[in-house]
Protein backbone atom coordinates (compact mmCIF):
# COMPACT_ATOMS: atom_id res chain seq x y z
CA UNK A 1 0.00 0.00 0.00
CA UNK A 2 1.37 3.37 -1.01
CA UNK A 3 0.92 7.02 -0.08
CA UNK A 4 -0.12 8.82 -3.26
CA UNK A 5 -0.74 12.38 -4.41
CA UNK A 6 -2.46 13.56 -7.59
CA UNK A 7 -1.30 16.99 -8.76
CA UNK A 8 -3.63 18.83 -11.13
CA UNK A 9 -6.54 16.91 -9.66
CA UNK A 10 -9.20 19.22 -11.12
CA UNK A 11 -7.99 19.03 -14.73
CA UNK A 12 -9.22 16.75 -17.52
CA UNK A 13 -6.27 14.36 -17.21
CA UNK A 14 -6.15 14.61 -13.41
CA UNK A 15 -9.80 13.59 -13.16
CA UNK A 16 -9.10 10.52 -15.30
CA UNK A 17 -6.05 9.63 -13.23
CA UNK A 18 -8.25 9.61 -10.15
CA UNK A 19 -10.86 7.43 -11.86
CA UNK A 20 -8.19 5.02 -13.10
CA UNK A 21 -6.66 4.63 -9.66
CA UNK A 22 -10.11 3.42 -8.61
CA UNK A 23 -10.77 1.26 -11.67
CA UNK A 24 -7.38 -0.46 -11.55
CA UNK A 25 -7.48 -0.85 -7.75
CA UNK A 26 -4.11 0.76 -7.24
CA UNK A 27 -2.77 -0.16 -3.77
CA UNK A 28 -3.31 3.06 -1.81
CA UNK A 29 -2.78 3.59 1.90
CA UNK A 30 -3.54 7.31 1.71
CA UNK A 31 -4.19 9.81 -1.04
CA UNK A 32 -4.23 13.56 -1.32
CA UNK A 33 -5.32 15.83 -4.16
CA UNK A 34 -3.38 18.96 -5.04
CA UNK A 35 -3.88 21.81 -7.50
CA UNK A 36 -3.37 25.53 -7.96
CA UNK A 37 -4.83 28.06 -5.56
CA UNK A 38 -7.66 28.57 -8.06
CA UNK A 39 -8.85 24.97 -7.65
CA UNK A 40 -7.96 24.53 -3.98
CA UNK A 41 -11.01 23.97 -1.81
CA UNK A 42 -12.95 22.00 -4.40
CA UNK A 43 -13.84 18.45 -3.48
CA UNK A 44 -13.02 15.12 -5.09
CA UNK A 45 -14.78 11.83 -4.41
CA UNK A 46 -12.46 8.85 -4.27
CA UNK A 47 -13.55 5.35 -3.27
CA UNK A 48 -16.72 6.71 -1.78
CA UNK A 49 -15.06 9.39 0.35
CA UNK A 50 -14.96 13.13 -0.20
CA UNK A 51 -11.54 14.82 -0.25
CA UNK A 52 -10.71 18.53 -0.37
CA UNK A 53 -8.21 19.63 -2.99
CA UNK A 54 -5.23 21.23 -1.29
CA UNK A 55 -3.02 23.98 -2.73
CA UNK A 56 0.48 23.13 -3.89
CA UNK A 57 2.99 23.66 -1.10
CA UNK A 58 6.22 21.91 0.00
CA UNK A 59 4.54 20.40 3.07
CA UNK A 60 1.81 18.87 0.87
CA UNK A 61 4.33 16.23 -0.29
CA UNK A 62 5.43 15.11 3.17
CA UNK A 63 5.11 11.34 3.47
CA UNK A 64 4.04 10.93 -0.18
CA UNK A 65 5.71 8.06 -2.08
CA UNK A 66 4.19 8.38 -5.57
CA UNK A 67 2.98 11.55 -7.29
CA UNK A 68 0.89 11.51 -10.46
CA UNK A 69 1.15 15.00 -11.92
CA UNK A 70 -0.66 16.65 -14.82
CA UNK A 71 0.00 20.38 -14.92
CA UNK A 72 1.42 22.89 -17.40
CA UNK A 73 5.16 22.51 -17.93
CA UNK A 74 5.94 25.71 -16.02
CA UNK A 75 4.16 24.36 -12.93
CA UNK A 76 5.86 20.98 -13.26
CA UNK A 77 9.30 22.57 -13.47
CA UNK A 78 8.64 24.25 -10.15
CA UNK A 79 6.85 21.52 -8.20
CA UNK A 80 7.94 18.11 -9.49
CA UNK A 81 11.51 18.62 -8.17
CA UNK A 82 10.03 19.72 -4.83
CA UNK A 83 8.08 16.47 -4.60
CA UNK A 84 11.13 14.43 -5.63
CA UNK A 85 13.29 16.11 -2.99
CA UNK A 86 10.62 15.25 -0.43
CA UNK A 87 11.18 11.56 -1.26
CA UNK A 88 8.42 10.87 -3.79
CA UNK A 89 8.72 9.43 -7.28
CA UNK A 90 6.90 11.77 -9.66
CA UNK A 91 5.22 10.55 -12.84
CA UNK A 92 5.09 13.86 -14.72
CA UNK A 93 2.64 14.25 -17.60
CA UNK A 94 3.97 17.61 -18.83
CA UNK A 95 6.67 18.27 -21.43
CA UNK A 96 8.99 19.76 -18.81
CA UNK A 97 11.36 16.83 -18.33
CA UNK A 98 10.77 14.53 -21.30
CA UNK A 99 14.01 15.23 -23.08
CA UNK A 100 16.18 15.58 -19.98
CA UNK A 101 18.94 12.94 -20.38
CA UNK A 102 18.66 11.71 -16.78
CA UNK A 103 14.83 11.47 -16.79
CA UNK A 104 13.34 8.25 -18.22
CA UNK A 105 10.56 8.71 -20.78
CA UNK A 106 8.39 5.64 -20.48
CA UNK A 107 5.64 3.74 -22.23
CA UNK A 108 5.29 0.47 -20.25
CA UNK A 109 4.57 -1.66 -23.33
CA UNK A 110 7.75 -0.36 -24.98
CA UNK A 111 10.55 0.43 -22.50
CA UNK A 112 9.40 -0.56 -18.99
CA UNK A 113 12.86 -1.14 -17.53
CA UNK A 114 13.84 2.48 -18.18
CA UNK A 115 11.74 3.18 -15.08
CA UNK A 116 14.59 1.89 -12.94
CA UNK A 117 16.83 4.73 -14.17
CA UNK A 118 14.75 7.37 -12.45
CA UNK A 119 16.18 9.93 -10.06
CA UNK A 120 12.85 10.94 -8.62
CA UNK A 121 11.05 11.93 -11.84
CA UNK A 122 9.66 9.74 -14.64
CA UNK A 123 8.28 11.54 -17.68
CA UNK A 124 5.01 10.57 -19.34
CA UNK A 125 5.31 11.11 -23.13
CA UNK A 126 3.19 13.18 -25.44
CA UNK A 127 -0.20 11.66 -26.23
CA UNK A 128 0.35 11.34 -29.97
CA UNK A 129 3.75 9.74 -29.41
CA UNK A 130 2.46 7.17 -26.91
CA UNK A 131 -0.05 5.54 -29.21
CA UNK A 132 2.37 5.51 -32.14
CA UNK A 133 5.24 3.82 -30.29
CA UNK A 134 2.90 1.19 -28.82
CA UNK A 135 1.97 0.29 -32.40
CA UNK A 136 5.57 0.50 -33.67
CA UNK A 137 7.17 -1.61 -30.92
CA UNK A 138 6.22 -5.11 -32.22
CA UNK A 139 7.27 -4.13 -35.75
CA UNK A 140 10.55 -2.74 -34.46
CA UNK A 141 11.30 -5.91 -32.51
CA UNK A 142 10.58 -8.05 -35.58
CA UNK A 143 12.18 -6.04 -38.36
CA UNK A 144 13.66 -2.78 -36.99
CA UNK A 145 11.83 0.40 -37.88
CA UNK A 146 13.90 2.74 -40.04
CA UNK A 147 11.45 5.50 -41.02
CA UNK A 148 8.00 6.70 -40.02
CA UNK A 149 5.77 9.17 -41.85
CA UNK A 150 2.83 10.13 -39.67
CA UNK A 151 -0.09 12.53 -40.01
CA UNK A 152 -2.14 13.02 -36.87
CA UNK A 153 -5.80 13.95 -36.47
CA UNK A 154 -5.85 15.13 -32.87
CA UNK A 155 -8.96 15.78 -30.81
CA UNK A 156 -9.68 19.06 -29.06
CA UNK A 157 -9.34 17.43 -25.64
CA UNK A 158 -5.62 17.25 -26.36
CA UNK A 159 -5.68 20.97 -25.59
CA UNK A 160 -7.36 20.34 -22.24
CA UNK A 161 -10.72 21.48 -20.97
CA UNK A 162 -10.33 24.82 -22.79
CA UNK A 163 -10.14 22.98 -26.10
CA UNK A 164 -13.28 21.00 -25.35
CA UNK A 165 -15.11 24.15 -24.26
CA UNK A 166 -14.11 26.03 -27.41
CA UNK A 167 -15.55 23.34 -29.69
CA UNK A 168 -18.70 23.12 -27.55
CA UNK A 169 -19.32 26.88 -27.68
CA UNK A 170 -18.78 27.08 -31.43
CA UNK A 171 -21.12 24.11 -31.92
CA UNK A 172 -23.80 25.67 -29.73
CA UNK A 173 -23.57 28.95 -31.65
CA UNK A 174 -23.89 27.15 -34.98
CA UNK A 175 -26.93 25.25 -33.71
CA UNK A 176 -28.59 28.53 -32.73
CA UNK A 177 -27.66 30.13 -36.06
CA UNK A 178 -25.43 32.68 -34.35
CA UNK A 179 -21.94 33.86 -35.22
CA UNK A 180 -19.39 31.66 -33.49
CA UNK A 181 -17.31 33.14 -30.67
CA UNK A 182 -13.79 34.08 -31.64
CA UNK A 183 -11.24 31.31 -31.04
CA UNK A 184 -8.97 31.68 -28.04
CA UNK A 185 -7.39 28.25 -27.56
CA UNK A 186 -6.85 27.43 -31.24
CA UNK A 187 -5.44 29.75 -33.94
CA UNK A 188 -8.61 29.41 -36.07
CA UNK A 189 -12.21 28.26 -35.51
CA UNK A 190 -12.15 24.51 -34.96
CA UNK A 191 -15.77 23.70 -35.79
CA UNK A 192 -15.96 22.32 -39.34
CA UNK A 193 -12.23 22.79 -39.71
CA UNK A 194 -8.88 20.99 -39.72
CA UNK A 195 -6.02 23.09 -38.40
CA UNK A 196 -2.52 21.96 -39.45
CA UNK A 197 -0.90 23.55 -36.41
CA UNK A 198 -0.55 22.19 -32.90
CA UNK A 199 1.66 24.32 -30.64
CA UNK A 200 3.99 27.02 -31.94
CA UNK A 201 5.98 26.92 -35.14
CA UNK A 202 9.76 26.58 -35.06
CA UNK A 203 12.19 28.16 -37.59
CA UNK A 204 12.36 24.80 -39.37
CA UNK A 205 8.68 25.03 -40.33
CA UNK A 206 7.76 22.20 -37.97
CA UNK A 207 5.69 22.78 -34.84
CA UNK A 208 6.76 21.94 -31.31
CA UNK A 209 4.18 19.14 -31.26
CA UNK A 210 5.69 17.61 -34.38
CA UNK A 211 9.20 17.72 -32.96
CA UNK A 212 7.95 16.08 -29.78
CA UNK A 213 6.95 13.10 -31.91
CA UNK A 214 10.39 13.02 -33.55
CA UNK A 215 12.51 13.31 -30.42
CA UNK A 216 10.32 11.34 -28.02
CA UNK A 217 9.96 8.41 -30.42
CA UNK A 218 13.72 8.07 -30.71
CA UNK A 219 14.22 8.28 -26.95
CA UNK A 220 11.48 5.79 -26.06
CA UNK A 221 12.47 3.31 -28.77
CA UNK A 222 16.13 3.67 -27.79
CA UNK A 223 17.19 4.31 -31.39
CA UNK A 224 18.29 7.83 -32.42
CA UNK A 225 18.55 6.77 -36.09
CA UNK A 226 14.80 6.29 -36.62
CA UNK A 227 13.57 8.91 -39.07
CA UNK A 228 10.22 10.48 -38.19
CA UNK A 229 8.37 12.83 -40.57
CA UNK A 230 5.28 14.20 -38.77
CA UNK A 231 2.38 16.51 -39.60
CA UNK A 232 0.11 17.26 -36.64
CA UNK A 233 -3.45 18.41 -37.27
CA UNK A 234 -6.20 19.48 -34.87
CA UNK A 235 -9.68 18.24 -35.83
CA UNK A 236 -13.16 18.94 -34.38
CA UNK A 237 -13.42 15.64 -32.52
CA UNK A 238 -13.96 15.68 -28.73
CA UNK A 239 -11.85 12.68 -27.71
CA UNK A 240 -9.31 10.27 -29.25
CA UNK A 241 -6.42 10.95 -31.57
CA UNK A 242 -6.20 9.22 -34.94
CA UNK A 243 -3.01 8.76 -36.93
CA UNK A 244 -2.18 7.72 -40.48
CA UNK A 245 1.20 5.99 -40.34
CA UNK A 246 3.61 4.75 -42.98
CA UNK A 247 6.42 2.66 -41.49
CA UNK A 248 9.52 1.43 -43.30
CA UNK A 249 11.42 -1.52 -41.79
CA UNK A 250 14.76 -3.15 -42.55
CA UNK A 251 13.06 -6.21 -44.01
CA UNK A 252 9.60 -6.54 -45.53
CA UNK A 253 6.72 -7.30 -43.17
CA UNK A 254 3.61 -8.68 -44.83
CA UNK A 255 0.14 -7.54 -43.85
CA UNK A 256 -0.50 -11.00 -42.39
CA UNK A 257 2.67 -10.89 -40.28
CA UNK A 258 1.87 -7.40 -39.05
CA UNK A 259 -1.62 -8.48 -37.98
CA UNK A 260 -0.13 -11.46 -36.12
CA UNK A 261 2.49 -9.28 -34.39
CA UNK A 262 -0.13 -6.78 -33.28
CA UNK A 263 -2.52 -9.52 -32.18
CA UNK A 264 0.13 -10.74 -29.72
CA UNK A 265 1.28 -7.28 -28.61
CA UNK A 266 0.26 -5.91 -25.20
CA UNK A 267 -2.02 -2.91 -25.36
CA UNK A 268 -2.91 -3.30 -29.05
CA UNK A 269 -6.25 -4.27 -30.57
CA UNK A 270 -6.52 -5.06 -34.28
CA UNK A 271 -9.69 -3.88 -36.05
CA UNK A 272 -9.02 -4.64 -39.70
CA UNK A 273 -11.79 -5.99 -41.92
CA UNK A 274 -12.24 -3.52 -44.80
CA UNK A 275 -15.00 -5.53 -46.49
CA UNK A 276 -17.06 -5.22 -43.31
CA UNK A 277 -16.07 -1.56 -42.97
CA UNK A 278 -14.33 -2.44 -39.73
CA UNK A 279 -11.45 -0.18 -38.77
CA UNK A 280 -10.56 1.91 -35.71
CA UNK A 281 -12.80 4.89 -34.98
CA UNK A 282 -12.54 7.67 -32.44
CA UNK A 283 -16.09 7.00 -31.31
CA UNK A 284 -15.38 3.37 -30.44
CA UNK A 285 -11.89 3.90 -28.98
CA UNK A 286 -13.13 6.51 -26.47
CA UNK A 287 -12.90 5.46 -22.81
CA UNK A 288 -10.74 2.46 -23.72
CA UNK A 289 -7.09 1.91 -22.86
CA UNK A 290 -5.80 0.02 -25.90
CA UNK A 291 -4.24 1.37 -29.07
CA UNK A 292 -6.36 0.29 -32.04
CA UNK A 293 -4.82 -0.46 -35.46
CA UNK A 294 -6.43 -1.18 -38.82
CA UNK A 295 -6.48 -0.26 -42.54
CA UNK A 296 -3.27 -2.33 -42.73
CA UNK A 297 -1.91 -2.41 -46.28
CA UNK A 298 1.39 -2.55 -48.18
CA UNK A 299 2.96 0.52 -49.69
CA UNK A 300 2.45 0.54 -53.45
CA UNK A 301 6.07 1.29 -54.29
CA UNK A 302 8.21 0.15 -51.37
CA UNK A 303 8.37 -3.53 -50.40
CA UNK A 304 9.70 -2.66 -46.94
CA UNK A 305 6.82 -0.33 -46.07
CA UNK A 306 3.37 -0.71 -44.54
CA UNK A 307 0.58 1.78 -43.99
CA UNK A 308 -1.96 1.61 -41.17
CA UNK A 309 -4.50 3.65 -39.22
CA UNK A 310 -4.04 4.05 -35.46
CA UNK A 311 -6.55 5.39 -32.90
CA UNK A 312 -6.38 5.79 -29.13
CA UNK A 313 -8.07 7.75 -26.35
CA UNK A 314 -5.67 10.63 -25.76
CA UNK A 315 -6.87 11.31 -22.21
CA UNK A 316 -6.58 7.66 -21.17
CA UNK A 317 -3.74 5.77 -22.87
CA UNK A 318 -2.35 9.05 -24.18
CA UNK A 319 -2.05 10.48 -20.67
CA UNK A 320 -3.77 9.17 -17.53
CA UNK A 321 -3.66 5.42 -18.18
CA UNK A 322 -0.02 5.50 -19.24
CA UNK A 323 0.85 7.42 -16.06
CA UNK A 324 -0.94 4.94 -13.81
CA UNK A 325 0.64 2.05 -15.70
CA UNK A 326 4.07 3.60 -15.04
CA UNK A 327 3.27 3.73 -11.32
CA UNK A 328 2.10 0.11 -11.40
CA UNK A 329 5.24 -0.99 -13.22
CA UNK A 330 7.35 0.98 -10.75
CA UNK A 331 5.90 -1.06 -7.88
CA UNK A 332 6.37 -4.29 -9.84
CA UNK A 333 10.03 -3.61 -10.67
CA UNK A 334 10.95 -2.02 -7.34
CA UNK A 335 8.39 -3.43 -4.87
CA UNK A 336 10.22 -2.46 -1.66
CA UNK A 337 11.65 0.98 -2.33
CA UNK A 338 10.20 3.23 -5.02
Amino acid sequence: MRHVAVVGASGAVGERMIRLLEEREFPIASIRFLASERSAGKTVTFRGESHTIRPLAPEAFEGVEIVLSSTPASVSREWSPVAARAGAVVVDNSSAFRMEPDVPLVVPEVNPRDILKHRGIIANPNCSTIQMVVALKPLHDAARVRRVVVSTYQSVSGAGQKGITELDRQSEAAYRGEAPPSPSKFPHPILGNCIPQIDDFLPTGYTKEEMKMVNETRKIMGDPTIEVSPTCVRVPVPFCHSESILVETERPISVEEARALWADAPGVTVVDDPLARAYPLATTAAEKDDVFVGRIRPDLGRPNALLFWCVSDNLRKGAATNAVQIAEKLLELAPVEV
